[in-house]
């Protein structure tokens, strides 16, 4: 659906400066590229009405509003050309980019305007790529009926291997969780492009050819776990962890927490090259 005008309401009452700016940002968007829509995702309780997201051909960039500041973020920021520095925040992640305004302060509605275009060729050019055969088609995966949620909300997601299961669970992921299954998703995608990806007991793994797994994903109630299967030979180790547990470490991520893309990818890197978990 193209994108339309809406109130721009996020979670705070009635309209004000951040309304305002949004609604700008989206004529700006609209006369950028006419082809990107836009829908709410990651409602809240604070945030009934959810974040508004640009997209085409994946996430361009999505609109959260706060005390002091409206929050532009572009999902693959970091990549792309940007001589006017507009990007102001978010800078010490290897993916994500992102702008902060605060009330009074002026786009620059041209070079905003270009950075949109560059995102959307971004985004295309990778959608291209995906069409070319790949080494191991991945199994094909059919849903006629909804995911079933398990314990702590977790989807149950039949075992296969390739990317079609992963996502599927991805999508699936409820409320919040979602947001960040795609962001660590986009995170290994970007290091190591050739990653092998599987759904292993309800859970998405990640793997090196020849190896094994390095990594999975499992949500539980609270939090998105991150699982780093050799995580005692990382540096820093990963801070989750039990005596029980004599290799493995990991990573649990709440609602309100910020993942350190730096450190996720670093952490990647070194995973990647170390022997893997093969059950």
């Amino acid at each position: 659906m193209p994108v339309k005008k809406t109130s721009g309401k996020t979670a705070t009452q009635s309209s004000d400066w951040r309304d305002e700016m949004l609604d700008h940002i989206r004529a700006l968007i609209l006369e950028a590229d006419p082809e990107i829509t836009e829908e709410r995702k990651w409602a809240k309780a604070s945030n009934p009405s959810g974040v508004p997201v640009w997209s085409r051909s994946g996430i361009v960039c999505t609109g959260e509003t706060y005390k002091e500041v409206v929050k532009l973020t572009f999902a693959k920021g970091a990549s792309l050309p940007d001589p006017h520095k507009l990007f102001n925040s978010s800078l010490e992640g290897n993916a994500r980019r992102a702008i902060d305004i605060r009330q009074g302060e002026k786009l620059n509605a041209k070079a905003f305007k270009t950075l949109i275009q560059s995102a959307v060729a971004s985004n295309l050019q990778a959608t291209s790529m995906k069409g070319k055969p790949a080494k191991k088609p991945d199994a094909p995966i059919t849903t006629t009926n909804k995911v079933v949620l398990l314990s702590g909300g977790n989807p149950q997601i039949a075992k296969a291997d390739g990317d079609a299961p992963v996502q599927a669970y991805i999508n699936a992921m409820p409320g919040w969780k979602q947001h960040v299954g795609k962001l660590v998703d986009e995170l290994i995608m970007q290091t190591l492009p050739d990653v092998q990806k599987a759904v292993r007991w309800n859970s998405p793994f990640y793997g090196v050819e020849g190896k094994g797994w390095f990594l999975n994903v499992h949500c539980l109630t609270k939090y998105v776990k991150v699982t780093f299967f050799d995580g005692m030979s990382l540096n820093p180790i990963p801070p989750g962890g039990t005596a029980k547990s004599k290799e493995a470490r990991w990573i649990d991520i709440y609602e309100a927490d910020t993942l350190d893309e730096a450190q996720f990818t670093s952490w990647i890197k070194q995973a990647a090259k170390l022997p893997g978990w093969k059950p």
